[in-house]
């Protein structure tokens, strides 16, 4: 992943703090930095700074497509024929890397560095921040919400492995590095355990406000908090927890659905609509390569001349969508609808860099993770799993109503399928699309994935990822995941 420039300034310290390593791996450095460092409200904010940009670092990985290529390309919505990206959408995620290829996208994609560099940099902003005297920081609030942020990046980076491998390595403390490579994989439950716990205190330390407008969403507040405990229940299948969560974030009224005439707005970044979201739409921000790259052309991407890398799936925009144009939705998002090749536009906000006779092409849209809509179809998911059919068909045909459709016209025994598909409508590539078929299957028994990952897959496990061989070379006590384990 290319950047034209890091918006967060806390990576500057990412050559002197031994968190911004790579974990579990790596030797140990010098812990002398600990005893210059962690004075004062500014070493604090720093290095909570650096944790979002680590975790930028994990969700951009492989060509800038990490999140969408866990999220998005393994379900239905895209075909492709892209080195290592066709596997990934073909769930064929045990193909043979050479070990030199260090740099391979399939490689990157079944590797957790980048992930527990980021919860390395938590880890330590959890530690060290308390110890930073009350009278360093502005106000008890300040220092409240940095030591918050971090307890949620922590939370939302092993959630996020969570739902890629299962059961990962679980990691606290900061300790010594060399002492930390050797770690089994922790189920999956206790790894979630953790997630809440954490999510809870960084809900009892965390504001509703941000410090500046230049915060909203791309840092962590309490409703960004909420919505990762409502996500987290949602997995677990526990849809009781789920919905209050999702209603703690809803009933604050801190955001608004934005006007879907203006739908593409939200992924400009920071509209009313965003709970939280990956920070790359500012004017010294940008990506050279992601999802812009993949899946736009001429017009909307100049420098793509033929056909998008990434194909949309005729039949699944058919099913979704049925060429409806009253769903702003669908009118707004897709474009070249006429052709052999339409494309999503939901990621075309593009400028153009001129330099030694050569056009460069720089994405800059914010990577959306939570918006409102997801919140309120996941409280919707919640209230029909629960059989609280009228509850969630009033959500349900809001959120359709808002996108110039009439009420849902399914029955109740079909409710939560209709919901699910609500959330392919409305969350179309925005990386919720596999996990969300996989609920899906969890609750009505049906895979929607086809020939490559049928129902008695999912029971055996074939949806959470496989680790890179090179990882378990290194980290003698990790195993592989029990449904690659004879196929690697």
């Amino acid at each position: 992943m290319k950047y034209i420039s890091i918006y967060i300034t806390g990576l500057l310290i990412l050559i002197s703090v031994s968190s911004c390593k790579k974990f579990l791996d790596l030797k140990p450095v010098s812990v002398s930095t600990d005893d210059t460092f962690w004075k004062n409200e500014s070493d604090a904010n720093s290095s909570v700074a650096a944790g979002y940009a680590l975790l930028r670092k994990s969700l951009t990985a492989s060509s800038g497509l990490a999140f969408y290529a866990y999220g998005d390309l393994p379900a239905d919505e895209y075909t492709t024929g892209q080195n290592r990206f066709a596997d990934v959408a073909n769930i064929n995620w045990s193909i043979s890397v050479p070990a030199a290829e260090t740099g391979d996208r399939m490689m990157l994609l079944r590797r957790y560095d980048a992930f527990y560099s980021a919860i390395s940099q938590a880890n330590r902003c959890i530690e060290k921040i308390p110890n930073i005297p009350g009278s360093e920081f502005a106000s008890a609030d300040a220092k409240n919400n940095l030591i918050g942020e971090a307890y949620f990046l922590r939370a939302f980076e092993y959630f996020f492995m969570a739902r890629v491998w299962g059961d990962v390595p679980l990691v606290t403390n900061t300790g010594n590095p060399i002492e930390q490579v050797d770690q089994p994989r922790i189920a999956q439950e206790k790894v979630l355990e953790q997630c809440i716990k954490d999510v809870n205190t960084a809900i009892s330390l965390l504001s509703w406000t941000y410090s500046s407008a230049n915060n909203r969403a791309v840092r962590a507040n309490k409703g960004a908090a909420h919505a990762l405990l409502a996500h987290i229940y949602a997995w677990k299948g526990d849809y009781a927890n789920c919905n209050i969560a999702a209603t703690a974030v809803i009933d604050q009224n801190f955001y608004t659905m934005l006007n879907r005439e203006n739908f593409l707005d939200i992924f400009k970044g920071k509209s009313t609509e965003g709970i939280f979201e990956i920070s790359q739409s500012e004017p010294n921000e940008g990506t050279l390569e992601g999802i812009s790259t993949y899946t736009l052309k001429n017009p909307y991407l100049t420098t793509q001349t033929e056909n998008a890398f990434f194909t949309l799936n005729q039949l699944t925009l058919t099913e979704l969508y049925n060429n409806n144009m009253d769903d702003l939705r669908f009118s707004k998002s897709f474009a070249l609808l006429s052709t052999t090749d339409p494309i999503c536009i939901k990621y075309a906000n593009i400028r153009y860099n001129s330099g030694q006779n050569v056009v460069t092409a720089v994405a800059h849209n914010n990577l959306i993770i939570f918006r409102l809509a997801d919140i309120l179809l996941l409280k919707a998911e919640a209230l029909a799993a629960q059989n609280q059919f009228g509850s969630a068909r009033t959500i349900l045909d809001d959120i359709r109503s808002k996108a110039g459709l009439g009420p849902w016209p399914g029955t109740d025994a079909a409710l939560f399928d209709g919901i699910i598909a609500e959330r392919g409508r409305e969350l179309f590539l925005e990386g919720h699309r596999y996990y969300d078929l996989i609920r899906l299957a969890r609750k009505t028994g049906v895979s929607k994935f086809g020939a490559k990952m049928s129902m008695a897959d999912i029971t055996a496990g074939k949806n959470y990822w496989p680790f890179d061989p090179a990882l378990i070379n290194i980290n003698k006590k990790l195993t592989q995941t029990p449904f690659w384990s004879s196929k690697m």
